[in-house]
């Protein structure tokens, strides 16, 4: 069994996952890149005192990528990466997921001269990002998102 090492907490983040159908159904997933590194990541963020995780990954969703829309209100996963803070120093974060259903997609947001945003399939997308399991998690989106309409 897995154990954290002595001294190192786990810290908490929510994020969305920003999805659309294109006119032909297909699903498409929106990533956005990284400040410093320029990675393909998801918009995620610290808890914002008075909201709920899914509020705040909708707030993050909007200030990192310019997108907005209905958020599913229960996260659909999690994953844990190594956000790097000044001075070279890491911290290990867990973020939970909220797929957001982008009904607007803004010309000009918050953070638009600072990171790149684009759609990709589930398949381009898990391929993309550096943490298997967010990899997983976009994988099975499609199927997620199925078993979330019909029941």
């Amino acid at each position: 069994m897995y154990q954290e090492p002595m001294g190192k907490s786990r810290r908490k983040q929510f994020g969305a996952i920003p999805v659309r159908f294109t006119p032909e159904g297909q699903l498409e997933i929106m990533l956005i890149t990284s400040r410093q590194t320029r990675r393909w990541i998801v918009p995620k963020g610290w808890p914002m005192k008075g909201l709920d995780g899914h509020d705040t990954a909708a707030r993050e969703a909007f200030e990192e990528a310019g997108v907005a829309g209905s958020i599913a209100a229960q996260p659909i996963g999690s994953y844990v990466y190594a956000k790097r803070l000044k001075r070279n120093a890491t911290v290990d974060c867990e973020v939970e997921l909220f797929p957001l259903t982008v009904e607007k997609e803004r010309r000009r947001w918050p953070e638009m001269d600072e990171r790149e945003r684009r759609w990709f399939s589930p398949d381009e997308a898990a391929r993309l990002v550096d943490e298997e399991d967010l990899a997983i998690i976009i994988e099975r989106l499609p199927d997620t998102l199925a078993s979330g309409r019909s029941g």
